[in-house]
């Protein structure tokens, strides 16, 4: 299929087919969405877990800090989880 034969199908132009296929712009879910049923295929979006319960390229990477490294970047976590807790906490009671 031609860029315009799927620009006309999934209702954008050519030369935005274009842009996409080279990578010059990122297609939002919407434009991916059209793109694949144009192509006669049904869009599925999907999530599973790694095969382990961290992230190795994460994990390798913690392994290279010292601990008092890796203890000062779990106190950052905890001290954002809780200002994300209490962020949250405050946008509630203004909805109320």
């Amino acid at each position: 299929m031609s860029q315009r034969g799927l620009a006309l199908r999934a209702g954008t132009t050519q030369a935005a087919v274009s842009r996409i296929e080279s990578g010059k712009t990122t297609p939002t879910w919407d434009t991916i969405c059209a793109l694949l049923l144009a192509m006669g295929l049904e869009p599925e979006l999907g999530a599973r877990r790694l095969p382990g319960r961290w992230d190795p390229l994460h994990l390798a990477a913690l392994r290279e800090r010292t601990p008092s490294e890796r203890f000062k970047l779990a106190l950052a976590a905890n001290r954002l989880a809780d200002a994300m807790r209490r962020a949250g906490s405050e946008a509630r009671r203004e909805r109320a």
